[in-house]
């Protein structure tokens, strides 16, 4: 067996409702890992740039102000090091009008969400 990790690992949301990233972050919080959040696409990358581990995973809206989802996704896919980040797509948007193949995404999830299918695929990806 090996030895617990001195900081669990992270999950960056990147919502611009603040309700939703209260609520994700205390499905994430509440499943042991740490979250992260941003309200728009630019502070994600911000956020990004500035940890020193990269998060486990991402949790990424749509529709936002500043820098939307795709533009996010665009941005982090040109960034080595953010690139091979996986990516979790939750949107109001039905998947067939979101453009999914662009996004390159690891699963996508309208809203509203189930929370044990993502909770199971938080886990899938952070374990």
């Amino acid at each position: 067996m090996y030895p617990a990790s001195p900081t669990p690992p992270q999950v960056l949301i990147v919502d611009d409702d603040d309700a939703i990233r209260a609520l994700l972050t205390e499905l994430i919080e509440d499943t042991g890992y740490v979250a992260l959040s941003a309200a728009h696409g630019q502070e994600a990358l911000d956020t990004l740039r500035q940890q020193a581990v990269p998060p486990c995973l991402i949790l990424l809206d749509l529709m936002m102000p500043v820098m939307n989802g795709w533009e996010f996704r665009q941005a982090q896919l040109a960034d080595p090091r953010l690139a091979p980040i996986p990516v979790i797509v939750l949107s109001a948007r039905p998947e067939r009008h979101a453009g999914p193949e662009a996004l390159a995404a690891h699963a996508y999830l309208q809203k509203p969400v189930d929370l044990v299918h993502l909770q199971q695929l938080i886990g899938r990806h952070c374990a």
